[in-house]
């Protein structure tokens, strides 16, 4: 009896993706205590907002590419509405990345990449605040396929009605 070639499925030709971090470094810092300058006293309960946007770019290099968080933290009292401090970092990584299809090289350079590099940028930011004069500030982990959904909706909607995506 003959034996039967057995067909390869084409998922079993994928390789896994692999990322390496190659580097990470902080672009941009900024810290201001704007209540120690104003001289504000007191017990004041604090109301932290905090932006994120993520650009992703490619390297010259084959295989690499730098991608950024950049936060904008800003705490006011809730009692007052003052502001008590401003924090914007821009922090980046430089990864080298195989074995990802290209029409999944977006979502991955904008969900996978900011996971890996946001552990030390929260750090990075506990450190500052503690040094600025402040509790730490712990960050709450930041859900980057969400983020990644609501851009991609955003976008979509400012297309259908025509506006300049920016």
């Amino acid at each position: 009896m003959a034996e039967q070639p057995t067909a390869k499925p084409a998922q079993a030709e994928m390789k896994a993706p692999q990322m390496k971090i190659l580097g990470q470094f902080i672009r941009d810092l900024s810290f201001e205590n704007v209540a120690a300058q104003k001289g504000l006293e007191g017990n004041v309960q604090p109301d932290i907002q905090v932006q994120v946007n993520i650009d992703a770019k490619r390297r010259e290099k084959d295989g690499e590419f730098e991608v950024v968080l950049k936060l904008n933290i800003e705490s006011k009292g809730k009692d007052k509405n003052v502001s008590l401090f401003v924090l914007e970092i821009e922090y980046g990584g430089v990864f080298h990345i195989q074995d990802v299809p290209d029409e999944q090289m977006h979502p991955y350079l904008l969900i996978e990449c900011p996971r890996m590099i946001f552990p030390y940028l929260r750090r990075i930011v506990g450190d500052i605040t503690r040094d600025g004069g402040y509790p730490p500030l712990n960050l709450e982990n930041i859900d980057f396929l969400t983020l990644y959904r609501q851009e991609i909706q955003r976008r979509a909607e400012a297309e259908k009605a025509g506006a300049k995506i920016v």
